[in-house]
């Protein structure tokens, strides 16, 4: 993009990123309820002001070029925005009391979320709180939560999101398990070793590799996608595992692998229907979770 460009239609983004999102014009014509033609003049029309094309068509259907990518980050950056700002501005509305349904990961709802409602109820005795703890994506344009803490950020723009901190990774056994087979000094020792970790999730394997060892699923004697499931082997005394460091520690039971270098880092997002603008309850919960995490969670 090359000058200054001032004639951005805000519906024309929105139709740009919802066919990057659901991967096809005729998708995201049914989401948004409007015709594929529609859709298509908005997608058009943005290139024409740009200048660049943003998808290409392939046989797996329609993907991002370069452009399109740098466009949709500044489109989702924008979107937060606007959030941020209608959210700032618009008066609060409500009672405070009833039900909110918070969803998080299994790991973050057993270890991190007690706290943090406890502190809440203590202050809204009058809330009540639904938690699903699950590793899978749940939808909140669908309301299958009032919020939902993520580890990824989320795409959608009638959302918002924010980042409140990142949960750092390390690796940690049982003192029972080093005692029987002794504490690897160097990431090569790793291999001698019962490691935990996740059947499909890319993410520890990931972390390895950037530390310049390079696994792949088989390299772990146990296979979990589910979290909570390998940190009770970890304390079984199983093998290493590997989990946010801050956790861990807290737990006497187990001891910190030192001198790894860095296994990697789960950034932490808080996301929200839009309805947040306007319900008193669900702002200040928000607000309440984003104080809690980035106290403890936000990098310096």
């Amino acid at each position: 993009m090359d000058g200054f460009i001032d004639n951005f239609d805000w519906q024309e983004l929105k139709s740009f990123a919802l066919v990057a999102e659901h991967g096809s014009i005729s998708a995201a014509a049914r989401v948004a309820r409007v015709s594929q033609s529609t859709m298509s003049r908005h997608v058009s029309a943005l290139e024409k002001v740009i200048g660049k094309r943003l998808f290409e068509r392939t046989t797996l259907g329609i993907v991002l070029t370069h452009s399109g990518l740098a466009v949709l980050d500044h489109v989702q950056k924008m979107s937060d925005a606007a959030s941020q700002l209608s959210y700032s501005m618009t008066p609060a509305l409500g009672v405070l009391s009833g039900s909110v349904r918070i969803t998080a990961s299994e790991f973050v709802s057993a270890f991190i979320l007690p706290g943090a409602l406890s502190t809440l109820r203590l202050k809204e005795p009058r809330i009540d709180y639904e938690v699903v703890a699950s590793d899978t994506t749940e939808n909140l344009i669908r309301r299958d939560a009032d919020i939902a803490i993520r580890m990824y950020r989320p795409s959608q723009l009638d959302l918002i999101s924010r980042k409140v901190g990142s949960l750092e990774l390390a690796a940690f056994a049982s003192n029972k398990y080093l005692k029987r087979h002794g504490t690897p000094s160097s990431i090569e020792e790793f291999s001698d070793h019962n490691l935990i970790g996740f059947d499909r999730n890319q993410e520890i394997i990931n972390g390895f590799r950037a530390a310049g060892l390079t696994v792949d699923s088989q390299f772990f004697a146990f296979r979990c996608d589910t979290q909570f499931v390998c940190w009770q082997m970890v304390l079984a005394g199983y093998g290493i595992g590997f989990f946010p460091k801050k956790i861990g520690e807290k737990v006497a039971t187990v001891k910190k692998i030192k001198d790894l270098g860095d296994i990697g880092k789960l950034p932490i997002w808080l996301t929200a229907h839009s309805e947040l603008r306007q319900s008193q309850k669900l702002r200040l919960i928000y607000d309440f979770l984003a104080e809690y995490f980035e106290a403890d969670y936000l990098e310096s």
